[in-house]
Parts: C-alpha cells; sequence; structure tokens
C-alpha cells in the first residue's frame, strides 16, 4: 500500500495513523447532492446521470476548450488502453480511479492539480484477479464531519480512505480493509490468491451502508459448470462489518431454491451484479440488476427459471431482505445480463404520481415497474418464445414481454435488418444470413454443424443494446435518454466440448469464429484451463460483413430519448459519426449516405438542463480532424446536434459535470486503440480570452 500526498510541486508521505472524530454528526444527504456536485458515481444513488447546469449550452457547447487532462500511465505498471472511469466531484475535490493497478487520486477540479495518489500493491492476488485495470469509479461519504472514499481493488477487497489525505481509515475493516473474499457464506476456490471472483464497477454508499457486488472473468467460456456465486453485500461505512448478504442463488430453504432443478443450486455459480447499484434512501429500498449463472449460451446443467439470474430484485437496505423481484429472462441463454444501474424515477402515468424504477438492457426492453411494489407500470405478458433443439438443455416456453415502451434497438435478426445500400449488397448478405438461424428475440442458440446452421444470428445479446454505461434521466420532464448499439451481432452456436476440458457438456461460443469451450454435467473435470478445440480450416468460417461492410443496415448506434409518462420514444437519432469502413468504401462511391451512427457497447449519456452529451467511441476521419472522435451535444427536447468538440480518442468512460467557482466542466474518460487513457476537462474560454 502506499499513499502520498502532492502540494507545490513537493511530494511528501503522510502518516495514516492519524484520524478524523468519528462522531455521529447529522447524516449527510446522499439523494440530495448539491446541483454543482457529481458525488456519486451515476451523480446520485438514483442511476440519474443528470444535473441541472446550463452554463455550457446550445449556443457555447462547440466553444470548450481543454481545461486540463490527466493521463493514467503512470498511476500503475504500464499504460491502460481501457480506462472506463467516471469520477466524483464533491466539496472542491475530484476523485476518480487510475491506472493498471486501480489506483485512487485525488485532484484540483479547476486545474487538475494532483492532490494525492493511493494505490494497493497486491502482487499475485492483484495479478490473478478477473477484473483488472482501473475499474468504473468509487464512493464517497461523509457524515457532516467525516469524509470517506471507498473503491474496490483488482484483488477485490474493499478499501476505506479518508477523502482529506488519501490514507486508510484504521478503524474500518483491519486497518482500512475489507477483504471481499473472506465471510461471503461460500468457499472460494482455490484459493484467497487465485479465486475466481472480483469487482471493477463502483461501490454504493446510501445512508451508512456500503454495497458491493460481484464479478467474475469476461468472456463466454467458464472453466466449468460451478464456480463462486455472486452474493451481493452490505457492509457499515463506518466500521466496515457486514450488515447482510444477499445470495443471489437461493441456498436450500430460501425463497426461489426450487427453480434450480435437481439441485442445480448448489453447485452453479456467476449470478453476481457485476454493474452498478441504485437505491431509493427515503424508502430505504435498494435495486439489484442480477446477471447470468455460469454459463452464458448452455445451462444444460442448470434446469429451471434459475432465480435469481437476469432478476431484478429489490432489498431492503438495512437488512438485505427481498422485498420484491422480476425475473426478466426465465433461463438465461444469451448473455443477456441486467448490465446497467437502475432509474429510479418520480414520473406520472394516467395522472397519478408513481415511484417507478426503468431499467435498460441488452435486449433494447426498457423495463419499467413501480418501485415500491414490484408491478409493472404497463403490462408485461408472458409470451411464447421458440423452444431449442440442443440435447440436455432446458427452456422456457415463454418470457416477459414489455407492452410499453417499444425496443428502442433490434433484439432480433430478419432479412429485413440485412445491409441494404444495394440489391447486391442484400443478396449477398442474405447468402451469408442463409447459414444462421435467425429468428426475433429469445431465439436459442442451436448446434453448430458445419453443414448449417452454424448458429443462432443475434443482436440484442451479449454486447447488443445498453451495456454497463447505461441511461440517464431528466427528472423535470420525466424522460429517460438512454445509448443502444443497433447492429452488436453476435452469432451463437454449441458444439460438443472435449472431455478433458470440464465438466460441462457443451460449447457455447461464437460460430463462425474461433470456437470457446463450455462443457455440461456428468463428465470428469479436465485441465485447470481450458484448450481450444482444433480450429476448422479458414474456409469453413463465414464472415459476418459483406466485403469490409457491417452485415446489417445502419443505424449502427443509436441515442434514444423515451417519455416514462407515456412509455412513448420522443425521438431517436445515430449516434456518431459514419465509420469510415462505410464513408470510404468504393462500392458506396458516389452514393448519398446519411449518417449511420457507430458500432459499439459503452458509450453513456449524460444530461443537463438542456442537453444531452455523449461521446464517440470510434476514430474518425474528417477534414478538420484525421484521427479521433468527438464529444457530441444535442438538443435534449429534439434530438437535433447542436455542437461537438475533438476528443483525441474515443469515449471509454461516461461523461460527468460539475461546477466550480461559476464554472461549469465537463469530465470524460477516453482511450482505446494505440491511446492509454487520459481524463480530459471541459470549460468555456474565460472572459476576454
Amino acid at each position: 500500500m502506499f499513499s502520498r500526498m502532492v502540494r507545490n510541486g513537493s511530494l511528501r508521505l503522510v502518516c495514516w495513523v492519524v484520524m478524523l472524530s468519528l462522531t455521529p454528526a447529522v447524516a449527510w444527504a446522499q439523494n440530495h447532492p448539491k446541483d454543482t456536485e457529481w458525488p456519486s458515481y451515476a451523480a446520485d444513488t438514483a442511476g440519474t446521470r443528470y444535473r441541472p447546469l446550463d452554463q455550457i449550452n446550445a449556443s457555447n457547447f462547440s466553444d470548450l476548450e481543454i481545461a486540463w487532462r490527466i493521463k493514467t500511465d503512470n498511476f500503475g505498471d504500464r499504460p491502460e488502453y481501457k480506462l472506463e472511469g467516471t469520477p466524483l466531484m464533491v466539496n472542491g475535490v475530484l476523485y476518480a480511479t487510475a491506472g493498471s493497478r486501480r489506483a485512487v487520486i485525488a485532484l484540483d477540479p479547476e486545474s487538475g492539480e494532483l492532490l494525492w495518489i493511493h494505490g494497493e500493491h497486491e502482487g499475485k492476488r492483484g495479478g490473478a484477479a478477473p477484473r483488472q485495470l482501473s475499474g468504473r469509479g468509487l464512493a464517497y461519504w461523509s457524515d457532516g464531519v467525516d469524509e470517506r472514499i471507498l473503491y474496490v481493488t483488482p484483488g477485490f477487497r474493499l478499501i476505506c480512505l479518508d477523502a482529506k489525505t488519501g490514507q486508510r481509515v484504521p478503524s474500518f475493516g483491519e486497518n482500512g480493509v475489507v477483504d471481499l473474499k473472506r465471510h461471503d457464506d461460500q468457499e472460494i476456490f482455490p484459493d484467497l490468491e487465485t479465486g475466481e471472483i472480483g469487482m471493477q464497477s463502483a461501490p454504493v454508499v446510501a445512508k451508512d451502508t456500503v454495497m458491493v457486488g460481484a464479478a467474475f472473468r469476461e468472456g463466454m467460456t467458464p472453466k466449468s459448470m460451478r464456480n463462486n456465486k455472486g452474493y451481493v453485500r452490505g457492509f457499515d461505512v463506518r466500521t466496515g462489518r457486514r450488515l447482510w448478504i444477499f445470495h443471489t442463488i437461493p441456498r436450500k430453504g430460501e425463497f426461489g431454491y426450487d427453480t434450480w432443478l435437481n439441485g442445480s443450486a448448489e453447485y452453479t455459480g456467476n449470478t453476481g451484479v457485476w454493474t452498478q447499484i441504485s437505491v431509493d434512501e427515503q424508502l430505504g429500498l435498494v435495486y439489484l440488476p442480477v446477471e447470468s449463472p455460469t454459463s452464458d449460451f448452455y445451462g444444460g446443467h442448470r434446469h429451471g427459471d434459475n432465480l435469481f439470474g437476469e432478476t431484478l430484485v429489490c432489498v431492503d437496505l438495512k437488512t438485505g431482505e427481498r422485498k420484491w423481484h422480476f425475473q426478466l429472462v426465465h433461463h438465461a441463454l444469451w448473455d443477456m445480463d441486467i448490465s446497467s444501474a437502475p432509474i429510479l424515477a418520480d414520473i406520472t402515468v394516467d395522472k397519478k404520481p408513481v415511484k417507478a424504477v426503468a431499467q435498460p438492457t441488452k435486449q433494447g426492453f426498457l423495463y419499467v415497474f413501480d418501485r415500491v411494489t414490484g408491478k409493472p407500470i404497463w403490462p408485461m405478458p408472458e409470451k411464447p418464445v421458440e423452444v431449442g433443439t440442443v440435447p440436455g438443455e432446458w427452456y422456457s416456453h415463454t418470457q416477459p414481454i414489455p407492452s410499453k415502451p417499444p425496443a428502442y434497438n433490434r433484439n432480433g435478426v430478419s432479412i429485413d435488418d440485412l445491409i441494404d445500400f444495394t440489391p447486391a449488397l442484400r443478396e449477398r448478405a442474405k447468402e451469408i444470413a442463409s447459414k444462421y438461424h435467425l429468428g426475433p428475440v429469445y431465439t436459442p442458440p442451436t448446434v453448430s454443424k458445419l453443414e448449417g446452421p452454424l448458429g443462432t444470428l443475434t443482436m440484442g445479446t451479449a454486447s447488443g443494446g445498453t451495456n454497463w454505461p447505461g441511461g440517464s434521466y431528466d427528472p423535470e420532464t420525466h424522460v429517460v435518454y438512454v445509448y443502444a448499439c443497433n447492429s452488436c451481432i453476435e452469432p451463437i452456436g454449441l458444439v460438443p466440448a472435449p472431455k478433458d476440458i470440464s465438466d460441462l457438456n457443451y460449447i457455447a461460443g461464437v460460430a463462425g469464429r474461433d470456437v470457446q469451450i463450455m462443457r455440461g454435467p456428468g463428465e470428469n473435470a479436465g485441465a485447470d484451463s481450458p484448450k481450444p478445440p482444433k480450429k476448422r480450416p479458414a474456409s469453413q468460417y463465414v464472415r459476418l460483413d459483406v466485403d469490409g461492410l457491417p452485415l446489417v443496415k445502419p443505424p449502427y448506434g443509436t441515442i434514444s430519448a423515451i417519455n416514462l409518462d407515456k412509455g412513448e420514444i420522443v425521438w431517436q437519432i445515430p449516434h456518431g459519426e459514419t465509420p469510415d469502413v462505410v464513408r470510404n468504401a468504393e462500392l458506396l462511391k458516389g452514393m448519398n449516405i446519411p449518417r449511420t451512427g457507430q458500432e459499439t457497447y459503452n458509450v453513456g449519456t449524460l444530461v443537463t438542463k438542456t442537453l444531452v452529451i455523449a461521446g464517440e467511441a470510434q476514430v474518425t476521419t474528417t477534414a478538420d480532424h484525421p484521427r479521433g472522435a468527438m464529444l457530441r451535444a444535442y438538443d435534449k427536447a429534439t434530438g437535433k446536434e447542436v455542437g461537438a468538440v475533438y476528443m483525441p480518442a474515443p469515449e471509454s468512460g461516461s461523461p460527468m459535470t460539475y461546477m466550480i467557482h461559476g464554472k461549469q466542466y465537463i469530465v470524460v474518460a477516453v482511450s482505446g486503440g494505440p491511446y492509454s487513457g487520459e481524463y480530459i476537462a471541459y470549460t468555456l474560454p474565460s472572459a476576454g480570452e
């Protein structure tokens, strides 16, 4: 562990044994922060990503200049090309995670001057972590006297720091640390150093409780059908004592255990909350967006609906007791993890006030519930869906489909979705698609066969729709703004697994690419690490593009404005410049191609008094800026673009805003490709410049 304070160009070590009084004071209202600050990852615990600031507006957005910038390369042992953080700004200090070891830095929000840095050197434990690098953020807490910063290290330890000095708070846990691999109601295997469990998202603090979920190895290939379980815990923010735990896979005797047939709840893992948690402090309710169980595309070893997989769960803030739940997807087979923070919104439906919670999803449905009772605001009938034929698999014959709002992105694949710039391109796309099984949302994976189908062609699954950045909400107009990938196509196929891999029975992978391994019950465990099967000859692979052009037609990425009072899409626009591969294609030369938007899964939106702000996630080539990306602003009432400023690399962390000493700033993390991580702060030119 190291912690340093930097002042006036000098560097000095700070003694960490001195701490402020923990005498209780008037509780700081986490849910009602100052409009000029950004004290929680999503601005507030309601997940709104909203601030009613308007110094930066349509008339001047394009005039923004860089106020300060800070590269994160030197806050770890190597450059980071995946900086996904969103900073906080509270009481005149900006806090962020940074660098390959996930250091915490405190900056002057006007100049970017480094005030202090704290980091943990976790050795092999950090090196074996399933979720590494800088993560997505941290949490702030104050009782009016003390100020604390909390974050989760790559090695899955909850650290509590004095916000003024960056030193660990000795009275929290063991010298400022709670080991999250302990006291988790399960056996972490194989040991504390290499056990496959971690967290990249920010903890959430509400009143005096800090809540932490769990995440696992990214990708579609668990080593085994047996894995750690992603339980959610609440800790006392003063002492680090565990207050409660919610079992996202029920234990024997608990509600939902019987939805895991043949005892599969005993060994199945994952089902964590790897994204952001939202909280209504006034109601004392916590909203948990739960991911898929092990494994993503094959569930033959876990028959049943599998609560609380892909379920929005409401629990009591003080006790963790379940209040209500709604399973969005029964028996998950598509990696449709609930991937972003629930949005808490006070709306008016049929002239009646409603305390609602709105959940964006990968499948492009915005699920809206009464957040007190869990009752859907509009009907969500169980509708019949296709039942697959994979040997040993179990299928739900129905899935809940929201009647309102309509889906805001594509969540299935049909011939009509294929590229149609010219008739010839459409015909070639149809030929490619003919080798796959097509269908609407919840079309199941198929066994992959060389003679066809190679698999199921899907959209709105693993990387589609809305991913971890989530949406934004304007409490004045009751409108949700959400980015979605409208063209993230995933071919999903299953093939029998080699018997020396693991204890999973069938392979789930991306058909037509390098096949990835999974198997099911009844087979002996194999090697510690999966071995890929022999690759098919190159001639047996199918490219999911047409001469480099996307297989599906635009728009490739969109931002939608959704009115929660009415359950209607107000406007929808392509977000991002048309990719170079389309604009410069010889096949399209001379054609007038409207802006297509860009394909990605990690664009976050920011809402202010008048604007919706979001950055591009791909580099583009224009006359003014040969390589780079743009931070764009839209009129939030109409969706019309009203300004843009240049970024040296794509947006990779969701933007935030604050005002200090009468001046508004916007900060965004950029990284990707050859460009390593950097936080950039934009503001308007000073008078007279």
